[in-house]
């Protein structure tokens, strides 16, 4: 697998995934030249600063005000960035890129589709982990995104194993098992749906590598197309879910924090399309673990959260592996 698609791993196309990891981009995809755009020391700061302000924004909702709603929060993301994406497309220049995309009735069942289910199920199943595990800990987890990647692209032969990825494999693999054996408030059902989400985080990304391959698309161009297929996916499962409760709910809340938790998230994906032609795939990978290591501090200062040597010495191993995995190039 090429290094490109590691960056899928590390950059947001969600509006809340950071999902994350926080935005992603379709190997093919290359920036508009006709978009501004900033150097690396003006929008790297802003990327890292709004990446870190969606997950905390969002563990505030869930488990300080309490809102345990995430398939409607992330509906209602969605159908935000559904409304947004549309009023940049006619009053910017940001969405020139759906221009080049050519959307045919064939095209969107055949690909936009399956990947908006994938899409929805990772976000949906993301945001239920922060119900159970902590901002540090699922941070943890995430490093194992790369590794899902490669397995699923060497079971559909996209990438060849060979010793220098089975080594990064092993590195991320026992670096992820040593932070959750060191875990003191592990909870099962938080782990596991933390694992599917990051299971269909990565096959989302195969299946854009396989289905969209040679199609321009950047996160916004992306979010463009697949936020009101998830919208629509996420509102049909709602009345089974979570039902009316959350409806219920908002006015408890105030209409200004979900206002305003969306905008956030949405104005992350505005800074991803900036960010693509920032630097180089190292430089972003390097910001990207210099925000993994400060939401898990922001995560012990503001949450309380606990970590323990052993889970700093594996996430330590599983992050080398990482760089490890940019550096070579995922060869």
């Amino acid at each position: 697998m090429k290094e490109r698609d590691l960056e899928a791993a590390s950059y947001p196309l969600s509006p809340i995934h950071e999902s994350a990891r926080e935005a992603e981009l379709p190997s093919s995809s290359t920036p508009s030249q006709s978009k501004p755009t900033l150097s690396a020391a003006a929008i790297i700061p802003v990327w890292i600063c709004l990446s870190s302000a969606v997950i905390i924004y969002n563990n505030y909702i869930y488990n300080t005000v309490e809102f345990k709603y995430p398939v409607f929060l992330v509906t209602f993301h969605l159908t935000f960035a559904t409304i947004g994406t549309r009023v940049l497309a006619r009053t910017t220049n940001l969405l020139d890129g759906a221009k080049d995309v050519e959307m045919t009735r064939e095209l969107f069942f055949r690909s936009i589709l399956p990947v908006g289910v994938l899409f929805s199920a990772s976000l949906i199943l993301s945001n239920k982990a922060y119900l159970h595990l902590t901002v540090s800990f699922i941070q943890m987890l995430k490093a194992f995104t790369p590794v899902a990647i490669l397995l699923i692209s060497f079971a559909f032969r996209i990438a060849e194993p060979n010793r220098r990825l089975l080594l990064i494999v092993l590195m991320i693999s026992g670096g992820v098992c040593l932070a959750s054996y060191g875990e003191l408030r592990f909870d099962m059902v938080g782990f596991v749906t933390q694992a599917m989400a990051v299971a269909f985080e990565a096959s989302r990304l195969v299946m854009i590598q396989i289905l969209l391959h040679g199609m321009k698309m950047d996160p916004l161009v992306s979010l463009h197309y697949y936020a009101p297929v998830c919208a629509v996916i996420n509102l049909a499962i709602l009345p089974f879910t979570e039902g009316w409760a959350p409806f219920e709910e908002i006015w408890d809340v105030g209409p200004g924090i979900l206002f305003t938790n969306a905008s956030v998230a949405f104005l992350l994906n505005i800074a991803a399309v900036f960010l693509i032609g920032a630097g180089s795939g190292l430089i972003l990978t390097l910001a990207g673990v210099f925000k993994d290591i400060l939401l898990i501090t922001g995560s012990v200062l503001i949450f309380g959260s606990q970590i323990t040597p052993l889970q700093i010495f594996g996430y330590s191993i599983a992050l080398a592996g990482l760089i490890m995995f940019k550096t070579s190039g995922g060869k």
